[in-house]
């Protein structure tokens, strides 16, 4: 089972490759911000290169998987459709082909004609990458791959892709916006159950060489299956404090005051309530996965979302990668809905099923909002301080 672990990391880190050549390399990055040059005339064209940054990543990972483990390709689901119609009217489905020549070729057709980009994106596509995690090697757990599916946000926050603020100052290590918020998410779950198993964040934009003006990446990763939790942050301590301490550790979970990331777009009452629970420790960012990837990395001890904008392709990666760590994603709504006292288990994001009387993305929507943690005992005291500080609003929200 760590193989498809293994390829889930590698093919996250092809994604990222593809991510960064659409920024650095000038002949795609011209496409990616003709839009804001020139509003009327490329418009529709404009926008079809950024849906097709996210459908090859989509569709790379798709590929990738299919051709190591025959039957796992046709179960990873995604927020992108594939097909595209050019000016011609011509309707085009983007699959990896076998060679980069016909690769390029079909990119074309996409492109309309522009082979420079066509030739320089199927380069990339089909540029192999090798991967090792050493602390994947002695892994041997084993999962059946019938009951695995898989859903992938090939580059969540596409806007900060696109706008590519590569400056942004971090806020004690959150950043408010930028590249830095770009992320790409796999996350796997069990099918039956709808449990996320295991899960892979690439954050393609963590550090610039300001002489090269190249990025590199970072990946995290997470395993939570009949009893065996396993991630990446235990082979590595990260700067500052331990941020494993803080969830083992009672005397500090309880003594220091609460963390939390939110969107800017959240409502006024929580951003209110959110306040007086963290005296000033709350921040604000860009991007659902990177929110829940600050969790993962320790910055903050939640993330809170009320809306029922977030999808399943956007949690179920840090969803399993927190199970890995001792916490979770659970549904906000249902919690605040629960007495503290009933003592139920908590409410977790499932990932195997629609939601009854929608349609389109709606199908797949984090309908009761969420809240990502870290540690069961602090998202106790956390939510007994939520329901105390939003009082009526909890029957609104």
């Amino acid at each position: 089972m760590s193989d498809i672990l293994k390829e889930l990391l590698r093919v996250s880190e092809k994604a990222a490759n593809i991510a960064r050549a659409c920024r650095q390399q000038e002949t795609l990055f011209q496409l990616l911000i003709q839009e804001k040059k020139d509003e009327e005339k490329n418009k529709k064209f404009a926008t079809d290169f950024k849906t097709l940054a996210d459908v090859l990543v989509q569709e790379v990972i798709k590929q990738n998987m299919e051709n190591k483990f025959p039957g796992l390709g046709k179960k990873i689901l995604g927020e992108e459709s594939n097909e595209f119609t050019n000016d011609l009217g011509e309707k085009i489905t983007v699959e990896l082909q076998s060679t980069e020549e016909e690769t390029a070729e079909l990119l074309s057709r996409v492109l309309n004609g522009n082979m420079l980009a066509s030739e320089a994106l199927a380069k990339v596509v089909h540029q192999d990458v090798d991967l090792t995690d050493p602390s994947l090697e002695a892994l041997e757990i084993s999962i059946p791959q019938d009951i695995l599916g898989i859903w992938v946000d090939p580059i969540d926050s596409t806007y900060q892709y696109i706008k590519g603020s590569a400056n942004v100052k971090s806020n004690q290590g959150v950043f408010p916006n930028g590249l830095q918020c770009v992320t790409i998410l796999i996350g796997v779950y069990d099918i039956q159950t709808g449990m996320p198993l295991m899960g892979v964040i690439n954050q393609p934009f963590v550090s610039q060489n300001l002489t090269t003006l190249r990025w590199k990446g970072q990946y995290y990763w997470g395993l939570s299956y009949m009893g065996t939790n396993i991630h990446s942050l235990q082979f590595s301590i990260p700067k500052g404090n331990n941020s494993e301490t803080h969830t083992e550790n009672s005397d500090l979970e309880f003594s220091r005051p609460f963390s939390a990331v939110i969107s800017t777009s959240e409502k006024e009452t929580i951003k209110a309530a959110m306040s007086r629970i963290c005296e000033g420790g709350v921040f604000s960012a860009a991007g659902a996965g990177y929110k829940s990837l600050c969790v993962v990395q320790g910055l903050v001890d939640i993330y809170i979302f009320s809306e029922d904008t977030t999808y399943k392709w956007d949690s179920c990666a840090a969803h399993a990668i927190l199970r890995a760590m001792g916490g979770g994603i659970v549904d906000m709504k249902e919690c605040l809905a629960r007495s503290p006292e009933s003592g139920l288990d908590l409410p977790q994001l499932l990932y195997h099923m629609e939601n009854k009387g929608a349609s389109g993305v709606d199908l797949w929507a984090n309908k009761g909002g969420l809240i990502a943690y870290r540690s069961r005992n602090r998202l106790d005291t956390f939510l007994s301080c939520l329901t105390q500080n939003l009082g009526p609003l909890k029957t609104q929200t």
